[in-house]
């Protein structure tokens, strides 16, 4: 007669431990921490700081970092608080250098490769290329810094003589060393204030090129130690553009805006005109956190693509660019 009474107590052991198994594991300590420094950068710094339901955001973060253990077990939430920022252009490094988060909303622009320009021997022509770096390893690649903006510069001095009264910009490629350009291109854009940064609270801060010398305020961040003169100084300059113009690259396209005898030609930019911040976190991991939007000296804000002053193709633009200059 007991032998009913004892399945029934199996089962209800049986059942009780399904549930315990099934009830979801507590966010360790250690992650739970993690999590809360990182979104606590992102709420004082975000651009998007004043905009964002930070309870929603948090509540959306944890959820999805349920039963995290180490700080690895939080990189799927916190790819989703990139995504949450809305900016499109954060990003985080984790400290061995081998990961990268995104957001699943980044912008990745895509366009034909400028091809060679041939242009008549009184306007000068400069490609503004991709920069250099160090990969995954810390093995360096390219040029980057002094040594970029060197050869940009240098490239300028080769092609300057007294018969060349213009010049062309090429920015139809993806610029990765925002201030080491701005100092390359420097002879050329001329000395004083090209652009700000604007933040959420409306504070503009400059950044200019000044004695071979790109500054953010009155700090310099990039330089050259002998910079190179133009013999005309001031020309009229053509800028090109397309969607390979991209962040930095779209900070050397908002340079020239305002500039006397200046126009731009071909597509609109990338649309991440937008300032990046790089904020060390407690393990080495890096969170390159989007804090501004560029604005132009006569302190326009962008903060999205930026519109050509004559919408062309690639090829046209070219030939209109030199028509332009040329009269």
């Amino acid at each position: 007669m007991r032998q009913p009474y004892v399945w029934l107590l199996f089962i209800a052991v049986l059942l009780m431990s399904c549930k315990k198994d099934q009830e979801p594991k507590a966010t360790s300590a250690q992650a739970q921490a993690y999590l809360d420094e990182v979104i606590g950068i992102m709420q004082i710094y975000s651009v998007n700081r004043k905009t964002i339901d930070w309870d929603l955001f948090k509540n959306k973060v944890y959820t999805k970092a349920q039963g995290a253990q180490t700080i690895a077990d939080t990189h799927p939430s916190i790819q989703l608080a990139l995504t949450l920022l809305g900016d499109n252009h954060s990003f985080y490094t984790a400290a061995t250098g081998g990961i990268q988060l995104f957001p699943t909303t980044s912008v990745h622009c895509t366009d034909a490769a400028p091809t060679s320009v041939l242009h008549p021997p009184t306007i000068g022509y400069i490609q503004v290329p991709p920069s250099g770096g160090y990969d995954a390893k810390g093995v360096k690649y390219g040029l980057f810094g002094q040594e970029y903006a060197q050869a940009l510069q240098d490239s300028i001095k080769a092609q300057d003589s007294d018969q060349i009264q213009a010049w062309i910009i090429d920015l139809r490629a993806l610029s990765l060393d925002m201030f080491s350009g701005l100092v390359g291109i420097g002879p050329i854009l001329g000395e004083g204030i090209a652009g700000y940064f604007m933040d959420p609270d409306g504070n503009y801060y400059p950044w200019s090129y000044e004695k071979g010398a790109a500054k953010s305020g009155q700090s310099i961040i990039s330089s050259v130690p002998n910079p190179y003169v133009l013999r005309n100084p001031n020309p009229k300059v053509a800028v090109l553009t397309n969607r390979l113009t991209s962040s930095s690259g779209e900070a050397l396209a908002i340079a020239f805006i305002g500039r006397p005898n200046t126009r731009s030609f071909g597509f609109p930019t990338c649309g991440l005109s937008t300032a990046n911040a790089p904020m060390m976190l407690s393990d080495g991991a890096r969170l390159a956190l989007t804090v501004g939007v560029m604005a132009d000296r006569n302190k326009k804000a962008y903060g999205n693509a930026v519109q050509p002053d004559e919408l062309l193709p690639a090829v046209t633009s070219v030939q209109k660019a030199i028509e332009w200059l040329s009269k």
